[in-house]
């Protein structure tokens, strides 16, 4: 049907949304002073704006705006690694790829270029750093 790859690109959107909010939660319990709720609200908004911002913005390097638009291709073939009826399993591999695409990304783009292309607020901000693994200032 029509609808399968829309219902498991919204699913992947939510089960993103989801775990951004659960790295969000972990990092504000960490550090009660930077982090709100408001901005974990937030996040995926400005997540999807700043992937949008990274493949369009010519200072990005081409292999990051490549795996961005390999990144999308996956999440709209109906094809997965596992596929999306099997219970928890089905989503938890788009959530892995996206996750490891993105810490791919956020790390080989840099600091510098993220804080110059993002336009949520500073927590959000630090927060994407923290999951590519680099230390926000």
């Amino acid at each position: 049907m029509w609808w399968e790859p829309v219902l498991a690109i919204l699913g992947g959107l939510l089960l993103l949304y989801a775990v951004a909010l659960g790295a969000l939660f972990l990092y504000a319990r960490r550090h009660p002073e930077t982090a709100s709720m408001r901005s974990a609200m937030r996040l995926l908004p400005d997540l999807l704006r700043l992937c949008r911002s990274l493949a369009t913005s010519r200072e990005v390097p081409g292999g990051v705006r490549l795996l961005i638009a390999g990144l999308l291709v996956y999440l709209i073939l109906p094809i997965d690694l596992v596929p999306d009826f099997i219970p928890v399993l089905g989503y938890a591999d788009d959530v892995i790829i996206v996750a490891l695409a993105l810490r791919t990304v956020i790390r080989r783009t840099g600091p510098e270029l993220l804080a110059r292309l993002w336009t949520g607020d500073d927590d959000g901000l630090r927060a994407v750093l923290r999951l590519g693994g680099l230390r926000p200032d």
